[in-house]
């Protein structure tokens, strides 16, 4: 057996660990210090089945409220040369993983970069949307958000090298405003307006079956308004009804009713959940912006025979009920379960989920982490063209030395010699690696 096999063979066996980009991510949100982590790590990455010795640098560093994080990786084959990567501008601006200030919720609250699993509102436009449909297609965007108490805006955009995805919600508390402002609860009461759109050339690509045509009618936008009322705030427990209104231009509309529970006096316990009834209009969507929307959009070079989009699928949606649920389990405030539910009453095979755990420091010296995405639900846990999964698992050798692997699968569009979309192509990411962190 040659010697990267064995190479391979020893770190998948002794063990796997959290990405550095997380390792540095979780320090750095401590506030007030400087922290951070600088991971230099060495293995060997499988990428579509070959292949390639890895170098890493992913750095990652807090100076107060300010963070920022890189990723730069060099793939080099077994015949010495190195993966291309890095083709244009965008694909190096890239390596910024994020900068940020602050964390969401704060008063200001800026990140530049990879957008994991964005929201806006309560979610029922924008839900957990991420900007990275698989390793190769990453891009970059940002998240900004003010927040003044009274009135504050939520805003994000998802990628700056080509059209992306817009979104902005404005929220007023207009009791705040008023006589009212020193009554409990009801001062709380909540508005907020929300926008909407796809900029991309390919956001509103249909099939027209009477015609037998492909329509492209541009850009694809959603305006939505909702309201909340905070009917408990306790440093123990919080709890908000709210209810949301959504219209997609060209397309329908629906709504949903909901409430959250947040409970903190647990002790090393924390849970929180939401619940919300979602009545459905025709050609309409709930979280139309989800994690898998990137992929989902349009395959450019499509015909009739083969052709795909997201907002096709607006054109036969039906009206009917539904329901979300979500629960977040988290232990010293570490430790983290997220579980989510989404699906239309009555029709098989349609459900939308969502999963991560992060384990945290929970486990001496070992580090867990995982996501998982999945729609048209039917079986769980088949991986296809319908999922996105990562999986990390890791060991800490000595404080500053950490033996990981990474494993990835996403699925990619596969073209023809002329560019013809014919299909997707299975992207699995396989990554052992020897890391030296130093922390300061």
């Amino acid at each position: 057996m040659k010697r990267s096999a064995w190479l391979l063979v020893v770190l998948i066996l002794v063990g796997a660990a959290i990405s550095p980009a997380q390792m540095g991510e979780m320090a750095a949100a401590a506030s007030g210090k400087t922290a951070g982590t600088v991971p230099l790590g060495f293995g060997l990455t499988m990428i579509d089945g070959e292949p390639y010795y890895l170098v890493n640098l992913a750095p990652e560093l807090a100076f107060g409220k300010l963070g920022f994080g890189l990723d730069l990786n060099l793939r080099i084959s077994k015949s010495g040369s190195i993966r291309n990567e890095y083709n244009s501008f965008s694909d190096y601006v890239r390596i910024i993983r994020y900068i940020r200030w602050a964390q969401k919720g704060d008063p200001l609250y800026v990140r530049f970069g990879q957008l994991d699993y964005s929201r806006l509102g309560h979610g029922f436009i924008v839900y957990n949307y991420r900007n990275t449909a698989s390793y190769d297609l990453r891009k970059t965007g940002i998240e900004l958000d003010v927040n003044f108490d009274k009135f504050g805006l939520e805003t994000m955009y998802s990628d700056f090298a080509e059209g992306g995805v817009l979104g902005a919600r404005g929220y007023v508390k207009p009791l705040k405003f008023t006589s009212l402002s020193k009554i409990p609860v009801i001062n709380n009461l909540e508005v907020g307006v929300t926008y909407t759109a796809d900029l991309n050339s390919n956001a509103d690509v249909v099939y027209v079956p009477s015609s037998s045509v492909i329509r492209n009618n541009g850009t694809l936008s959603i305006i939505g308004f909702d309201v909340g009322l905070p009917i408990l705030q306790f440093e123990v427990i919080k709890s908000t009804i709210y209810f949301d209104y959504a219209k997609i231009s060209n397309y329908g509309h629906g709504s949903a009713a909901g409430i959250d529970l947040h409970l903190a006096g647990m002790g090393v316990l924390g849970l929180s959940g939401k619940y919300e009834r979602r009545f459905i209009g025709e050609k309409f969507i709930p979280a139309y912006f989800n994690a898998l929307y990137e992929k989902d959009r349009y395959e450019p070079g499509a015909t009739v025979t083969t052709f795909k989009s997201k907002a096709s699928l607006l054109e036969s949606a039906l009206a009917t009920d539904g329901y979300y649920g979500e629960l977040v389990l988290s232990v010293l405030n570490t430790f983290r379960i997220i579980g989510g539910y989404q699906a239309p009453i009555g029709v098989d095979n349609a459900g939308i989920m969502h999963f991560e755990l992060d384990a945290g420091n929970v486990i001496p010296m070992v580090q867990i982490a995982a996501g998982y995405d999945k729609k048209n639900v039917g079986q769980v846990f088949t991986l296809d063209e319908n999922s996105l999964m990562y999986a990390i698992i890791g060991y800490k050798l000595t404080p500053f030395m950490v033996l990981s692997t990474l494993y990835q699968r996403t699925f990619t569009k596969d073209y023809d010699a002329s560019g013809k979309f014919i299909g997707y192509k299975r992207q699995d990411r396989v990554e052992p690696k020897l890391s030296f962190v130093f922390n300061f």
